[in-house]
């Protein structure tokens, strides 16, 4: 690539950036550090770290987002490394089975959740069935546990992105590092702990950053349990008050702090040198291990349970869409297809579904043309800062997507610059911006990976023969990372459907309303608003698993690769 096309893209690019990322992070801190009168104060920070509410639910956030962190990596790991190392029986299902959570929302599968430990729930008919306590006194099990559900179902929820970046990071150690240390006697755990866990550790902190931010800022999960007391919650309640109340702002602002912070200390302590990580990678495939019958029978199990509990909120949703009355039994009273026949006859569903096509399609148009430009800088050109272009594309990765959406909320309020944005006429342009930024690096990273494997010699060749860069960008690069092109494109297109933080937060009006905030409406309608939600859901779920088999087919054992911070 010549340096002129490179400095135009670059520039176009910090733009970009500049205008819808970089500018709403330093409005949301900007409002958490001025007063009313435009002058410079601690006073809202400092309250933020002495109100006791907002104590407690900075100590929530941080301990659920620990805790999930902690709880999926002793789920994912596990089942990384058997997959990787091991053969037994129903390895080809279960390392497909397992990544089924990605294909539900986490806010839509708390729903089959609160069906299954509710007061009128799946557990409590269960036990009265078996006779344990009196059908009249049913249990609250959620009642003063709804932390510990919104821990267990987003590591239930998350686990898959840890287990896709383990395993591509083990794929990538060379076997002769292993077969070294054995030979000189380190074996056992002492090998996994001082070898392979070292030389994983750069797709071990892909997955934990992801997972911990994500975790920490979710905002479907609590409200789907009316777990009020985290900091997202508190922010989406304030978001009405914003033009005259800069406190969100300080909560905000703490928010992307913390969340910045942990991102720094594990890429700076979790993530490894860059001379270990290149030692690392392997110039063949390590070979599956022999193992006794008994290893094999415990391989098998710990994926199936660790399945069976990640694929139970969707079970759940499924029986739920189909139900015509479902009320303190464990299983439906009556069966019917009339909910997804009301769901697609219901204004507000048809709607959602068409604007979320809308909204999904322009987003990934977008995040396409601008992802490739830009990993066509970070790969084939000597751009001295195409370092800080790769940086900025990876950055909504570590930036909570609740704080993005009210970065947006807070540019384009009347008098601002880009006020003609504002959502409360028409969210459409926002939300399509929203979307393309937030899953910008997931089409980079799946162009960065396909430019990487494929060899500029190509390139160099038709350019000798006179041809012109954009027509040789055109007709041989592009054609040769198409798949890795389309594996991007269906994971944004899947992803930006079903996007949580921003829809909730940017579409305010009811005639724009994509599917998940459809979806969280209609739970709290009364009635069959619930069996609405469900049906709709179950819709989402099955195109999410058409789009990730999609990518899957077209990235292979590479698509972990796209999950990458």
């Amino acid at each position: 690539m010549s340096q002129r096309a490179a400095w135009t893209i670059f520039a176009i690019a910090l733009l970009i950036f500049g205008c819808f990322l970089l500018l709403p992070l330093w409005a949301t801190v900007r409002g958490g550090f001025v007063d009313l009168d435009g002058h410079f104060t601690l006073a809202y920070l400092a309250e933020a770290f002495a109100n006791p509410l907002q104590l407690k639910c900075l100590g929530n956030s941080l301990t659920i987002a620990l805790l999930t962190t902690t709880a999926a990596l002793l789920l994912a790991f596990p089942l990384a490394f058997f997959s990787c190392r091991y053969e037994f029986p129903g390895k080809r299902i279960f390392s497909a089975l397992v990544l089924v959570p990605l294909i539900l929302p986490p806010f839509l599968g708390a729903i089959g959740i609160l069906k299954i430990f509710g007061s009128h729930g799946i557990l409590n008919a269960l036990l009265f069935r078996c006779g344990i306590f009196d059908h009249f006194v049913p249990i609250d099990w959620l009642g003063h546990g709804k932390l510990g559900a919104v821990v267990l179902f987003q590591a239930l929820s998350l686990y898959p992105i840890l287990f896709l970046n383990i395993s591509a990071a083990l794929a990538n150690i060379d076997p002769a590092m292993e077969e070294a240390a054995a030979a000189l006697g380190c074996v056992g755990l002492r090998r996994f702990f001082r070898v392979t866990f070292p030389l994983a550790r750069p797709g071990v902190f892909a997955g934990v950053t992801i997972v911990f931010i994500w975790s920490f800022t979710e905002l479907g999960v609590p409200l789907i349990f009316n777990y009020v007391h985290v900091l997202p919650v508190q922010i989406f309640s304030m978001l009405k008050e914003l033009g005259n109340n800069p406190f969100p702002y300080a909560l905000a602002t703490v928010v992307l702090f913390l969340s910045t912070a942990f991102y720094w200390v594990g890429k700076r302590h979790l993530a490894g040198r860059d001379d270990v990580a290149m030692l690392s990678k392997a110039s063949h495939s390590p070979a599956m291990r022999r193992i006794g019958p008994g290893k094999r029978l415990f391989c098998t199990l710990f994926f199936a349970i660790v399945t069976a509990l990640a694929l139970l909120p969707h079970l759940v949703v499924i029986c739920y869409s189909f139900a015509g009355d479902w009320f303190g039994t464990i299983l439906p009273h009556s069966w019917t297809l009339h909910n997804y026949a009301a769901a697609l006859g219901h204004p507000l569903t048809v709607s959602s579904i068409r604007h979320s096509l809308l909204y999904a399609g322009c987003a990934t148009l977008a995040a396409a043309i601008f992802g490739t430009l830009i990993a066509l800088v970070i790969v084939r050109s000597r751009l001295r800062w195409r370092g800080l272009l790769d940086a900025l594309a990876m950055l909504p990765l570590a930036v909570p997507g609740i704080i993005i959406a009210f970065g947006y909320l807070v540019i384009s309020q009347k008098g601002k610059f880009f006020s003609f944005l504002n959502p409360i006429e028409n969210p459409t342009a926002l939300l399509i911006i929203a979307y393309a930024i937030r899953k910008l690096p997931l089409m980079v990273r799946a162009a960065v990976a396909g430019l990487q494997q494929t060899s500029a010699t190509y390139e160099e060749a038709a350019a000798s023969l006179g041809s012109r860069p954009l027509n040789t960008y055109c007709r041989i690069t592009i054609p040769l990372i198409l798949s890795n092109l389309i594996a991007g494109g269906l994971l944004v297109f899947s992803q930006t459907m079903l996007e949580v933080s921003d829809s909730l937060i940017i579409a305010q009006k009811q005639q724009f309303y994509p599917i998940t905030k459809a979806i969280y409406e209609l739970m709290n309608l009364l009635g069959n608003g619930p069996f609405l939600a469900c049906a709709l859901g179950v819709w989402a779920m099955a195109f999410l698993a058409v789009a990730l088999s999609s990518a899957s087919v077209f990235m292979g054992k590479n698509l972990g690769a796209i999950f990458r911070a």
